[in-house]
């Protein structure tokens, strides 16, 4: 993954009032921190800023130039607060990294095939914790469940990781479990002991309300 530049503000305002003005403007409030640096805010392009996270994934690496600065600094979103309604960044959280070093992402597990018949995929985990190099971070990773039985188990030692790239979490984490599906017949049964049930519970009330009247 190649780093995406974008040119930031310094920010001034502060609070809820200043946040909205920014986003008002077009921009995004963030806070740049990280290798002993001081803590920075800023105020990203908001297009340009969704358009780069919309093709690179939520660990997307900025080349990040403020106005004003003396350079450019790299940095890694570490926490994206996002309104789910407007579809609209409302804060980033952006930590320095160096071309070189290794940090820990979470990154998208896509499970891919078709189980066995008769059979239920329970998805744990859709991400994957791993280390890599800050300039080379996977996108993404797909694990194929193709014909799997029901009992089996897919983990993290499954993934085929692209070399420099090391699993953050033990190989026997669960990413998803195949169970078996029930058949109609063990619905019908259950609706059928449900039924049952309700009705004995229905006999219980009016035995009680004749006692009650008696």
């Amino acid at each position: 993954m190649s780093e995406v530049k974008i040119t930031a503000e310094p920010r001034t305002e502060f609070g809820k009032g200043g946040a909205r003005r920014t986003r008002r403007a077009g921009k995004v409030p963030a806070v740049l921190y990280g290798h002993g640096e001081k803590p920075q805010h800023i105020a990203l392009p908001a297009r340009e800023f969704a358009a780069a996270i919309r093709h690179g994934g939520l660990n997307q690496v900025f080349t990040i130039d403020i106005s004003g600065g003396t350079g450019t600094t790299l940095a890694l979103p570490k926490a994206i607060q996002r309104d789910p309604i407007k579809d609209t960044y409302e804060h980033v959280d952006l930590i320095i990294v160096k071309r070189g070093e290794k940090v820990q992402v979470d990154v998208p597990v896509t499970l891919t095939g078709e189980a066995a018949r008769n059979t239920l995929v329970v998805s744990e985990s859709t991400t994957l914790a791993v280390v890599a190099e800050a300039m080379h971070l996977p996108t993404g990773f797909e694990v194929s469940i193709e014909g799997l039985e029901a009992g089996s188990q897919v983990t993290a030692g499954d993934v085929q990781l692209p070399q420099g790239t090391e699993l953050a979490v033990e190989p026997d984490f669960v990413l998803a479990l195949i169970s078996q599906a029930q058949t109609a017949e063990q619905m019908e049964g259950d609706t059928g002991e449900a039924a049952e049930g309700e009705s004995a519970e229905g006999a219980e009330g009016e035995g009680a309300s004749e006692e009650a009247a008696s």
